[in-house]
């Protein structure tokens, strides 16, 4: 109400003038005060009269506003029942506005599809040779194609970041939820990291586990190797423990550098690197947020916790997706 009445301020001081002069105007001709009074109380009535039911459309109007801004953009066009001159004027410059918005908005589409067609033909290709290097690498039994095929491990990786970034920007998605065993996961994972746990010496300790949830497993997967990868950047001796407790939470945990209290809680954005990570200039930044953003669309909560010199621990939550059976 008040902020009606204050966009409605000129209407009330022009009344209130008007009323003073007629006023003044009776009592300079000594009229009677009743017939002063009566028109004045008449007028007041209405006045508040009129007020009030322009008041009750305005509210109405503004409700319907408010609603249409939730509403899909063509829905806009119920906008167009009103009849002021000042309301058509503002709904076609509505009409205008979301039909230009409409059109860009349909044209990064098209630019987001053509860049993820690209990419993802760019993957393919990149990956036959990076498979006859491996080849290659693997005929030859020394320490020089070891180390090349640790690095040849990390371009595959980088590879599929890329990919994996560009569809996450995408409206489209290629999710497929269904009940999978965490143990055929998880090991899966182990063994594309096993070369480097022999070649660094580093102890792995992973039980097993006979745990199923429900998930895509493909992008776990990613997940969970882009956490291996980072525990084995930053593990120069010791090792990595992997555990699944009773909840289908899996931890892995890693005698690595750890991770700098002031760092832990901004280490999924996008971009952000920490103290070790601009020291290490081979770091993006990207590798977290990538899995942060893919474990929310799986409905995985993922979080660490870490010491500078004793390790850092990754936690994935898988209980919100695990399958219940009656």
């Amino acid at each position: 109400m008040g902020r009606y009445l204050k966009e409605k301020r000129a209407t009330v001081i022009v009344f209130l003038a008007c009323a003073c002069i007629y006023f003044v105007t009776f009592v300079l001709y000594h009229f009677p005060l009743e017939a002063v009074l009566y028109p004045t109380v008449f007028c007041v009535l209405l006045l508040m009269g009129t007020f009030l039911y322009e008041y009750q459309k305005y509210r109405a109007k503004h409700e319907e506003l408010v609603l249409l801004q939730s509403l899909p953009d063509y829905l806009m066009e119920s906008l167009k029942k009103y009849q002021k001159q000042d309301d058509q004027d503002y709904t076609e410059l509505l009409r205008l506005v979301m039909e230009h918005a409409g059109e860009e908005r349909l044209e990064h589409q098209k630019k987001m599809v053509d860049s993820i067609d690209y990419y993802t033909t760019w993957v393919h290709q990149i990956k036959t040779p990076i498979a006859s290097m491996r080849l290659r690498l693997q005929a030859e039994d020394s320490q020089m194609a070891r180390t090349l095929l640790e690095d040849l491990f990390r371009i595959e990786q980088y590879v599929e970041m890329v990919l994996t970034y560009m569809r996450l920007g995408s409206d489209s998605t290629d999710y497929v939820f269904r009940e999978c065993e965490l143990d055929g996961v998880i090991k899966g994972c182990l063994r594309k990291f096993a070369s480097q746990f022999i070649g660094r010496s580093l102890r792995l300790s992973y039980e097993g586990t006979e745990q199923t949830v429900v998930t895509d497993e493909k992008w776990l997967a990613f997940v969970l190797e882009q956490l291996l990868s980072n525990a084995l950047k930053y593990t120069t001796q010791g090792g990595i423990t992997i555990t699944v407790s009773e909840g289908s939470v899996i931890a892995i945990q890693d005698t690595g550098f750890g991770i700098a209290a002031e760092d832990l809680p901004r280490i999924f954005e996008k971009g952000y690197t920490g103290y070790r990570g601009r020291e290490d200039k081979r770091a993006s930044g990207i590798g977290l947020f990538l899995c942060k953003k893919i474990c929310d669309n799986l409905g995985v909560k993922i979080w660490a916790e870490s010491k500078i010199g004793e390790g850092t621990t990754m936690f994935l939550d898988l209980s919100q997706k695990k399958m219940t059976h009656e």
